[in-house]
């Protein structure tokens, strides 16, 4: 039987309507679920591949592009901890800042001063300009390294200034890049607190696209979108698109130039695959990241993702491709009709189920009761497909993030909706001021941060990998000065005893291994009362003396890296913040003399 509007009330016939687009969404976000229980029971696993990470003789070398604008505040740290994490040696970061951001700039080069695979890619004009325009400078900085240098590059990866890098990603895109040309490696939210509900959308949703679209995507043999961190991309692609674009790999007018290139390289006949998510010895093979914390930051920057994958991407590649490519093109454009819709079906349900409590205590008829039984029939389907998915979504985060955390995703899901109902609302205003004033879209930076030492203890690489993978001495003398040594402290002290390597070269190993930056510390300058603003048993159980005091912190020195735990029990001896720099076993004797004395 059709219904006619005649035959109902407006108010039926809108929640027929609503029921309907909603359910018809429902039923399209079951065919990425349909796509992998078809390969899951056709059991068509891809093949694999074996990676060796530790192993340098074969390993392609990669350089890892970080657009930077403003990100001085989590730069050095990003950069350290990952130099200290990675389980792979033949890498260089290349950071690309803008000449009107002299923060960044500074930071940027005290990492190249201090790391040899580090180096700075100053853009041309003062930024902020957009991303894809950073990463064009910094495709031409690498061009010129390898040109001085006389090496090639044979893989790009691009990351941002906010990410933990897995210590195996780098093997695994080494070890996929033999077959593919483009390697996605999943990405994931950083955990945070359960009442971190902003923060916590981003774990619901990435949660269920790594685990579910990405690799239907692939399965059907559509494209596979860049995220725009964790991709390593062949180096011959990107040169056929400088070729084409003049020079230019990176579009600069797009928003989300990660996502176009996926399309372009689909497009060109290359290769592609998602590295499917799979547990390590202690967390699951991810970059992981914090994303915004607050409401405002949240829909700026999903206003951009909307922008460019909605509305740029439209009008640049229109709906061309095979079938499955159009789907999924759908399925990324589809948000500009169904992020209101879902916002107005969260208003609707909020204030139906408000007015029942009402109904019920003055004992009168419920305003929102539906009498039609077709339009009670749809209504009961669509939420039984809507209780489906938020059940999909649940054991997607459940498995990543815990069960506990789970049960937060259908509280969670009506702040979600309300942020990309704003993110929409505003993505079209502002594409549509844009064409109407023929202005070009810049890059709409997002606030980041960076994870507290806590957050990022990772088994660190053994000392003896450090110093193979830097060169600081032969294969046969590390490996006999290791008959020697059970521990890292005393393969280090034999290697010194020995005359194996400076001073120096030791003390920039450990740094690689810890993440520590070293400093060269002139003990004539350091005053005795700042040398002794900690106790003296504080240096004997922890290694450490003070060396100055600047802005509000107190700097302190020693030849070994402190445990982790010893800097929550110095908080007890000063209200400073506490920086540690690495020296050398010279230097930390004389400025031990300087308390003792």
């Amino acid at each position: 039987m059709i219904l006619s509007s005649s035959d109902l009330s407006f108010w039926q016939f809108a929640l027929g309507l609503l029921s309907g687009l909603l359910l018809l969404s429902g039923f399209d976000d079951f065919v990425p679920v349909l796509i992998c229980l078809r390969r899951a029971l056709a059991n068509r696993k891809p093949a694999q591949t074996p990676h060796n990470a530790t192993d340098s003789s074969n390993q392609r070398r990669i350089a890892i592009f970080v657009p930077c604008w403003k990100e001085s505040e989590v730069l050095e740290n990003m950069v350290r901890h990952n130099l200290a994490a990675i389980r792979y040696f033949n890498f260089d970061f290349f950071l690309g800042v803008y000449p009107n951001d002299q923060p960044t700039i500074d930071v940027a080069t005290s990492l190249s001063e201090s790391f040899s695979n580090v180096h700075v890619a100053l853009c041309p004009e003062p930024g902020p300009t957009s991303k894809a325009d950073c990463l064009n400078s910094v495709y031409s900085r690498m061009c010129r390294f390898e040109v001085d240098k006389c090496l090639r590059f044979d893989t790009i990866v691009l990351h941002d200034a906010e990410d933990v890098i897995h210590p195996e990603a780098l093997g695994i895109i080494h070890a996929e890049r033999q077959a593919y040309a483009m390697v996605q490696v999943p990405v994931l939210p950083l955990p945070t607190p359960f009442l971190e509900f902003t923060h916590a959308i981003y774990c619901d949703e990435f949660a269920e696209f790594q685990t579910i679209d990405m690799r239907a995507r692939e399965y059907c043999g559509s494209f596979v979108p860049s995220n725009g961190v964790g991709t390593g991309f062949a180096r011959d692609i990107l040169e056929q698109l400088a070729r084409e674009r003049n020079g230019c790999i990176f579009d600069p007018a797009s928003l989300t130039e990660d996502y176009e290139i996926g399309v372009y390289i689909h497009n060109a006949g290359y290769r592609q695959h998602f590295a499917p998510l799979r547990r390590s010895n202690t967390d699951f093979i991810a970059t992981r990241e914090y994303f915004p914390m607050r409401v405002r930051s949240a829909i700026r920057q999903r206003t951009r993702w909307v922008t460019g994958i909605a509305l740029q991407c439209w009008e640049r590649v229109g709906w061309r491709g095979s079938g499955w490519t159009r789907y999924w093109f759908w399925r990324d454009r589809k948000g500009l009709v169904t992020n209101p819709l879902s916002l107005l079906t969260n208003v609707v349900f909020v204030a139906g189920v408000i007015d029942w409590f009402r109904s019920m205590a003055a004992h009168r008829p419920w305003a929102f009761a539906v009498t039609h039984p077709e339009i009670v029939m749809l209504c009961w389907a669509t939420l039984v497909f809507q209780c489906f998915r938020l059940t999909l979504r649940m054991a997607c985060v459940g498995r990543l993030f815990g069960y506990g955390f789970a049960a937060g995703v259908p509280l969670r899901s009506f702040h979600g909706n309300f942020i990309n109902c704003c993110a929409t609302f505003r993505a079209v205003w502002r594409y549509v001021q844009a064409r109407l004033r023929k202005n070009k879209h810049v890059w709409l930076k997002t606030e980041h941060a960076y994870p507290s030492r806590g957050a990022l203890q990772v088994e660190r690489r053994p000392l003896a990998a450090i110093l193979l993978a830097g060169g600081f001495m032969p294969q046969e003398q590390l490996r006999d000065a290791q008959k020697h040594a059970r521990t890292d402290r005393e393969l280090a002290d034999h290697l010194l005893s020995v005359g194996a390597i400076s001073q120096d070269d030791l003390c920039r190993a450990l740094s690689l291994q810890s993440a520590s930056p070293a400093a060269s510390v002139d003990v004539r300058r350091v005053r005795k009362n700042v040398a002794r603003a900690l106790p003296a048993h504080v240096e004997r159980q922890f290694g450490i003396v003070p060396f100055q005091i600047q802005a509000g912190r107190l700097h302190v020195a020693g030849s070994r890296v402190p445990s982790p735990d010893a800097w929550e029990d110095l908080k007890k001896f000063t209200p400073l913040a506490i920086e540690f720099r690495l020296v050398t076993d010279a230097t930390y004797v004389r400025l031990r003399t300087l308390l003792y004395d």
